[in-house]
């Protein structure tokens, strides 16, 4: 049976169930939840299986907290295509710093 290993980042359940409401992404909540759940003398495969998630999955989120501690669960975007609505967010420093293109005039 898996264990969460809270106390060793100076954790409590509290801890885990505070990090499950008020983590900044959806992702990273379900993850705390799921840490929160199993603590709580919950199964992990059970876990899984309410969350529609593959245990392995759940199982994996458990090996990174005991290991790296929960900053290793907080969602990270990785890459793709950014979401329509962050179109209007301000562009990161590699395009501020890009030189304008040359633009042709036109002729009338």
């Amino acid at each position: 049976m898996l264990r969460i290993e809270y106390s060793r980042w100076g954790q409590t359940l509290e801890d885990l169930r505070h990090l499950a409401t008020s983590a900044p992404h959806r992702r990273s909540r379900e993850r705390f939840l799921a840490l929160y759940e199993i603590a709580e003398d919950s199964c992990a495969t059970r876990v899984a299986s309410r969350t529609r998630r593959h245990p392995q999955t759940v199982m994996e989120w458990v090996h990174l907290y005991n290991t790296a501690g929960p900053e290793a669960l907080a969602y990270r975007r990785t890459g793709g295509r950014r979401p329509f609505f962050a179109r209007a967010a301000p562009r990161n420093s590699a395009t501020l710093s890009a030189p304008p293109s040359a633009r042709r005039q036109r002729r009338p």
